[in-house]
């Protein structure tokens, strides 16, 4: 799994950087822009932006201001602290992936396309719900690991 998410996501961001020169070259080289590159940049451009931060909440690295880890001393301390923080991620994801669940219903019945070459954008709205999902699974899976590492003493 972790070779597959590396081989996409640098795949996504190969995918971005071409097409970011390419505009680069054509509108201001040759001053020929291409219309309509902006429009399918948006795909990988989000799915790298939504993939990246499932990927990080996987490895558990996202950024954190872990302020209260100053004052705790313990290893025991800072699983709990970690067990709180993870719950309160848990909420307010699934807070946030219900509202994504009721635009993702919205953009299927509405169906939107984009202006210029007319593709669906319902491939790229759903991103947020996708990715909000499997956030929600990985923290979830770090919960648990927590819990049991409290329970049996271990600390990771």
């Amino acid at each position: 799994m972790n070779r597959f998410t590396s081989i996409l996501l640098t795949s996504l961001i190969c995918v971005v950087a071409a097409g970011q020169f390419v505009q680069v070259i054509t509108r201001y080289v040759l001053e020929l822009p291409v219309m309509g590159l902006e429009e399918t940049m948006i795909y990988p451009t989000i799915w790298l932006y939504i993939l990246g931060a499932v990927n990080a909440s996987r490895e558990n690295s996202h950024i954190r201001a872990n302020v209260l880890e100053i004052f705790i001393k313990t290893r025991i301390g800072h699983v709990r602290l970690a067990i709180i923080g993870e719950v309160i991620s848990l909420a307010v994801g699934l807070w946030l992936l219900t509202w994504a669940w009721d635009f993702t219903r919205y953009a299927w019945r509405v169906w939107r396309e984009s202006p210029t070459l007319y593709i669906p954008t319902f491939y790229f709205d759903v991103a947020l719900m996708i990715g909000l999902a499997l956030m929600m699974v990985y923290t979830a899976w770090h919960l648990v690991g927590h819990i049991r590492s409290l329970r049996t003493g271990e600390t990771r």
